[in-house]
Parts: structure tokens; C-alpha cells; sequence
């Protein structure tokens, strides 16, 4: 399903906050905007004050834009863009394409688009005409973790990245490394595999579990059920990272 908005409508959205940030948003130093909302109910999540849309600020595009114009040169000089993040950017389409068109158009941005890719039929072919690069969350390979880690099934992010792989659209791959969850050689090589048919993936980030998100989850009320998982090893997440490049991917 895509949304577009009436002729003449101001884009509106629900935004949670925005910030720049250098090294985990997409290359050099970018302008990011989290939008709130997500279908998803990861585990792990670092940001569960984001997955209610009522927890975000009504915001315009306009307002958007003019924050990030304001670091546009600097933007440029550290050969950065601008991120659309979440919650589920997808969630809000409309608002999340107006972004992007502005950001790349206007401002004459690079940009890229956060996403777990479950969402990803509700992005069309115009919306990522504007997306320069595809930050896509593979979180398991097999189904009933990947159901198990974030409540939905995975069919829908695999489709979204065939999608991707067909327009020729770049994408880096990100994938969260929990021991005694995510972590089995066989899940990890499902992942790998995939990636490598695409493409078009032309990165990968292991990113190793944390535990950082564990006080806002409290502070909502709601129960961290990975308080005593290990973060992993400085060796396992160097095994994961092996497996990746041994289907000849760029791994970090």
C-alpha cells in the first residue's frame, strides 16, 4: 500500500526526534530524523520509545528540512547525507518520501532509509528513486527465530530485498549478533548466502548485542527479557564477520 498525500497537503508526520551522527547512520556525517512508530516488537531494541506513533511530536516537513539545512555545508564537507530512521521509517510513507525528495532534491543530500524492510511493499518506486542507499535489518534467517525476535515473519523483508536487488539499488546490510539467539553458524550462513545472491549488498555490519535500550524499557513498564544475555565476544562476533566474507562480502 502506498500513501500519497492530497495536492497542496503540508507533509506531516510523527517525529521522535532527529540528531547527526557520524559512522552508524550511513557514510561520513549525517543529518538523522527518527520517525515514530514500528510494527516490529524486537527483543533487543535500543529505542522502545519509538514504537508508538503517539510518542512522537506532530512535525512538518518544512521543519525537518530546515533543521537539516542548517548543517548543510558541514554535511558536505564530511562527505555525510541525510538518514531517515526509526521506529519503522515505512510505517509513514508519505512523510518519510517527501524527506527524502527534499533532502536530495533541496538540499542536494545523499540519503538513505532505515529499515527492517517489513514494511517495504509500502515503499514505491518513487519514494526509492529518492533513496540512495538501503540500511535493510536482516535480524535471523530462520523463520521461527526471526518471528520469535521481532513478533512478524520474514517473508516480507526477504521480498522487499529481492525488490531492492531488481531496481540495482545500493544496500548495506545490518545484522544483530546475540549470543545464544541469533548467533547459530547456520542462521548467520542463511544470512550470509542471501545477502550474497542479491548483488547489490555492498556491506555488512554485525553488530554486536548490547544492552543499552535495557532502562528505557523499564522506564515504559515492560520487561527486558535479554537482561542476562552475554554481549559476545570480541571472537564471536569476528566469526560472524568471517562467515559473511566467506560468501565474498564486505564484512565489518
Amino acid at each position: 500500500m502506498t500513501v500519497t498525500l492530497p495536492p497542496g497537503a503540508p507533509a506531516v508526520g510523527s517525529v521522535h526526534s532527529w540528531d547527526l551522527s557520524t559512522g552508524v547512520d550511513g557514510p561520513g556525517t549525517r543529518f538523522v530524523v527518527f520517525l515514530a512508530g514500528c510494527p516490529l516488537n524486537c527483543l533487543y531494541c535500543h529505542n522502545p520509545d519509538t514504537r508508538q506513533m503517539r510518542n512522537g511530536r506532530r512535525t512538518t516537513a518544512d521543519a525537518v528540512v530546515a533543521e537539516a539545512a542548517k548543517c548543510t555545508a558541514f554535511i558536505h564537507a564530511a562527505g555525510g547525507g541525510a538518514t531517515v530512521s526509526g521506529g519503522e521509517p515505512l510505517l509513514q510513507p508519505a512523510f518519510a518520501g517527501e524527506l527524502f525528495h527534499r533532502f536530495k532534491h533541496e538540499l542536494g543530500l545523499h540519503t538513505a532509509l532505515d529499515t527492517s524492510g517489513y514494511l517495504g511493499a509500502r515503499a514505491d518506486d518513487a519514494l526509492l528513486a529518492d533513496v540512495d542507499l538501503v540500511l535493510l535489518d536482516i535480524k535471523s534467517w530462520d523463520r521461527a527465530l526471526y518471528r520469535r525476535v521481532t513478533g512478524r515473519p520474514l517473508g516480507p523483508t526477504l521480498d522487499f530485498a529481492r525488490r531492492l536487488a531488481d531496481l540495482g539499488k545500493e544496500v548495506h546490510l545490518r545484522f544483530v549478533l546475540v549470543p545464544g539467539l541469533t548467533d547459530p553458524a547456520g542462521n548467520v550462513d542463511g544470512v550470509a548466502s542471501f545477502a550474497a545472491s542479491l548483488g547489490n549488498v555492498s556491506r555488512v555490519d554485525v553488530l554486536p548485542f548490547h544492552k543499552l535500550g535495557r532502562a528505557k524499557w523499564e522506564a515504559l513498564g515492560r520487561e527486558f527479557t535479554l537482561a542476562d544475555t552475554p554481549v559476545p565476544t570480541a571472537e564471536q562476533v569476528r566469526a560472524a564477520r568471517d562467515a559473511f566474507a566467506a560468501h565474498g562480502l564486505h564484512a565489518v
